[in-house]
């Protein structure tokens, strides 16, 4: 399809190759420390790179796509919704890989974390190159990186301390690491001999170690070199970063100048991305405090081309929430127009932007034709009918012809399922009653109203609209309140006070079936 209209990843991708040139070949990157619950905030940064990639490739570029699990880092805090608390305790100021999984079920804490997203973002489409940190550091792939920092350590100072309000100490060196005796980083260094040799003093065991850094497995960069020096040893031609690393003086702003002058690369192409919030939840999501949603979270109830959808629509630096209360219904309604739209079956505002935005939210390449589209609003009404059977709620899609049209109802009666069981607030649950309430109070004229109403229901086919006019006219004829009847209507079809668009649930309850519970009055 041909683009008329660039959207923010065509934007980037255009300001990628004027930065770095028209080249063959692109290196995109992301990465996060798996210090806790993976979140959607953190998910921000890996589909913001998703879509950039895509973008380029849809260019006709080669695209190397690399996700850094910073596993080396160090276990600072332990997050309120992890098990095992005290066991975790013990391992405070540990590398993260090292930690045990607290669930007992994989090598280690890290991988815990990593596998839940590594699964999960396949159902998006994104398919990284995923590389390990503690594995190159212990594998020794940053040598070269680390001795250099070190021998432009007043350099790198200079540079850091331009942004401190108080300078680093006279003895600072741009290193860290391990204590191979009790695993803390916990350590501090002195003595470097220029090239590859320092000592190291253990402050927590207080042991000290002559080190040789082309041998050592347990040395590291801190953060602020680390990740310039990575974007030279992986030559990254784009990579965003969140708000907290976007500000003046932030890691990337200093990174940039590090890359420069120590490492003689350019930073890369660089997007600043902003929070997620949730919709009804209060606070920003963090995995320390444990107030985590996470993409696995989304998608028990939103279609892996929604979440994509949510993202390619919001640009990365402006802050959006996800919602899981009423709002579900409204933004798969929306999904469901631009969706119509693309394949020529609705007229929308702004047709060509919305139709690129598809174009990107699609798993795969888009459809050849309009998938079957089961409204999700009437898929709660139709799955509280049939008492949350998925196999009745697809029967009550007549129209659906094809496998195809029937898996789709089936995949969307399970997300609606889930939000309905998970999220939906109590005043939108319901029952079908198979008793009128002995509770209920009606007057002559209103229980002749329902009378009347079965008997219609029965004698002929009904469209929403002719029923709900008819409603008027016995209102009328019997002299009632509107809000009276339909107040009672509501009450006696599932015993509370308010209720769907009352005509087309009584057709989708069935007529039969109500004019049995209006015959009990």
């Amino acid at each position: 399809m041909e683009k008329k209209v660039l959207i923010w990843p065509d934007v980037v991708v255009k300001k990628i190759i004027a930065e770095k040139g028209d080249k063959k070949k692109y290196v995109c990157a992301a990465g996060i420390t798996p210090s806790g619950t993976v979140h959607i905030g953190n998910f921000r940064e890996i589909m913001t790179v998703e879509l950039v990639v895509r973008a380029l490739r849809e260019a006709g570029k080669e695209v190397r796509f690399i996700y850094s699990w910073d596993d080396y880092d160090v276990f600072r805090k332990v997050p309120k919704n992890m098990p095992k608390q005290e066991m975790l305790e013990k391992h405070l100021r540990h590398p993260i890989v090292d930690i045990p999984d607290p669930y007992d079920k994989e090598d280690s804490y890290a991988r815990h974390h990593e596998i839940e997203v590594e699964e999960d973002v396949i159902r998006v489409g994104i398919k990284p190159e995923y590389l390990y940190q503690s594995k190159k550091y212990r594998n020794k792939e940053y040598v070269e990186g680390m001795i250099k920092a070190l021998q432009n350590k007043d350099k790198i100072k200079e540079i850091l301390d331009n942004y401190r309000t108080e300078a680093l100490s006279e003895d600072w060196l741009p290193i860290s690491g391990y204590c191979p005796d009790c695993n803390t980083d916990e350590v501090t260094f002195s003595d470097y001999d220029g090239d590859s040799k320092i000592k190291m003093l253990c402050t927590s065991c207080k042991k000290e170690f002559d080190t040789d850094i082309k041998k050592a497995s347990y040395i590291k960069l801190p953060w602020r070199v680390d990740w310039p020096m990575r974007w030279a040893h992986e030559q990254v031609d784009f990579e965003p970063g969140g708000k907290d690393h976007s500000t003046h003086g932030g890691s990337f702003m200093t990174g940039k100048e590090i890359v420069k002058e120590v490492y003689n690369w350019t930073a890369p192409t660089y997007q600043r991305y902003d929070f997620i919030g949730i919709k009804g939840g209060s606070g920003k999501i963090s995995s320390s405090t444990g107030n985590v949603i996470t993409l696995g979270s989304c998608l028990e109830i939103y279609e892996p081309v929604i979440v994509r959808w949510l993202f390619v629509g919001t640009r990365p630096n402006a802050e959006f929430s996800i919602s899981f209360d009423t709002d579900v219904i409204k933004i798969y309604e929306d999904f469901d127009r631009v969706e119509r739209a693309y394949f020529g079956k609705e007229k929308i505002k702004d047709l060509e932007k919305q139709k690129r935005i598809y174009q990107l939210s699609c798993v795969d390449k888009p459809s050849k034709k309009l998938p079957f589209q089961p409204s999700f609003r009437h898929l709660t009404n139709f799955l509280q009918i049939n008492e949350m059977d998925i196999e009745k709620t697809i029967a009550s899609y007549p129209e659906a012809k094809t496998k195809a049209d029937k898996d789709r109802i089936k995949l969307r009666a399970t997300w609606a399922k889930n939000w309905l069981e998970n999220h939906a607030p109590e005043e939108f649950k319901f029952t079908i009653q198979n008793e009128v309430s002995k509770e209920l109070k009606l007057s002559k004229e209103m229980k002749e109203i329902f009378k009347q109403l079965s008997k219609d229901l029965k004698e002929k086919e009904w469209t929403d609209k002719e029923l709900h006019n008819h409603f008027y006219t016995l209102v009328k004829a019997n002299e009632v309140p509107t809000a009276e009847f339909f107040k009672a209507a509501y009450q006696i079809l599932v015993n509370k006070e308010k209720g769907p668009q009352l005509a087309h649930f009584i057709l989708i309850i069935g007529k039969e079936r109500v004019a049995e519970l209006f015959d009990k009055i």
